[in-house]
């Protein structure tokens, strides 16, 4: 069998993440065969790296060139440029990815920004649909420095929303607003979001009080999507608010069952286009070599930087 090269888990160096080589991916009847260029990190993969077995190979997104097109004849043809994701082994030289899965991308469009769009890029657009028709209404989002967030806040101003975000840092304020927000909360306390609110659609990242006080934070009919816990899992909730608000909906996103819902290669193609249009910015905050991941993987999780890091294969 031949070999390529990928990002392994490995308990014994520092980091936990080493580039080993393992056995080259055999691509099923519906899949076709991409050579990775570059691959972006997500928060979510990466915790789950730092607790996984000996040789668990993480990643979800990619970006990259089709060497072998699927046997059934769908998906990309043979030297399409494309983005991708699959749900482990993303981080590796070559992978096997199912077509419904895969969207070519603009020849402007470089493998780099192609990279950052599969979890963070689908996750806030699938978010804001629970919100539907978004023209003048208000909308809150937390965790906004984060790739998920920051894609959010750009998508929700292009559907003509009112937005508010969040930052934790004054010093991220500026940043915040140039994704898309009118207003932006400074702090852990949401309670000053009250002011602009009631809101049509709040998008919660961040769980524990945060989403407990956004909850109150909701118009009658609306909708509060919660995607992640990135403070706590826990959540108390005043049911009575909840219920005489009248027809709120708590929404709960995971985007293993989300992104399933429908084939992930119509939206991550218009979500290239965007892109590629200027439309929609990529926000990459570290770009480095894929030798480094040990690195910008732990300042990912020590919240060293806003927005997403992508590493490059070459």
């Amino acid at each position: 069998m031949s070999s390529i090269h990928a990002i392994v888990v490995d308990p014994g160096v520092q980091g936990r993440l080493a580039i080993k080589e393992v056995e080259a991916p055999q691509a099923g009847p519906s899949e076709a065969l991409v050579q990775v260029e570059a691959i972006s990190l997500n928060r979510g993969e990466v915790l789950r790296a730092m607790g996984a077995e000996a040789g668990w190979r993480p990643g979800w997104d990619l970006a990259g060139t089709i060497i072998k097109q699927a046997a059934n004849g769908t998906g990309p043809k043979v030297g399409s440029r494309v983005v991708g994701s699959v749900g482990v082994g993303a981080w590796a030289e070559q992978v096997a990815v199912q077509t419904s899965r895969l969207a070519d991308i603009p020849a402007s469009l470089t493998f780099a920004r192609a990279a950052t769009l599969p979890t963070a890029g689908l996750t806030a657009l699938r978010a804001l649909e629970k919100g539907g028709f978004l023209l003048n209404k208000r909308v809150l989002i937390t965790g906004s420095t984060g790739g998920v967030g920051l894609f959010a806040h750009q998508l929700a101003r292009l559907s003509g929303a009112y937005v508010v975000g969040t930052a934790r840092h004054a010093r991220n304020e500026a940043f915040v607003r140039e994704a898309g927000a009118d207003e932006v909360i400074v702090g852990d306390d949401l309670e000053p979001a009250r002011a602009y609110g009631p809101y049509h659609l709040i998008i919660d990242s961040v769980g524990g009080k945060t989403l407990e006080s956004a909850l109150s934070l909701l118009a009658t009919g609306a909708t509060c999507v919660t995607l992640g816990w990135s403070a706590s899992p826990s959540v108390t909730m005043d049911v009575s608010n909840f219920i005489l608000t009248g027809r709120t909906t708590l929404y709960g996103l995971n985007m293993y069952t989300e992104f399933d819902s429908r084939a992930r290669s119509e939206d991550l193609a218009w979500l290239a286009h965007m892109v590629a249009k200027q439309q929609l910015q990529t926000p990459i905050e570290v770009e480095a070599s894929w030798h480094n991941i040990g690195e910008v993987a732990q300042r990912l999780l020590q919240r060293q930087f806003t927005g997403k890091a992508v590493l490059h294969l070459t």
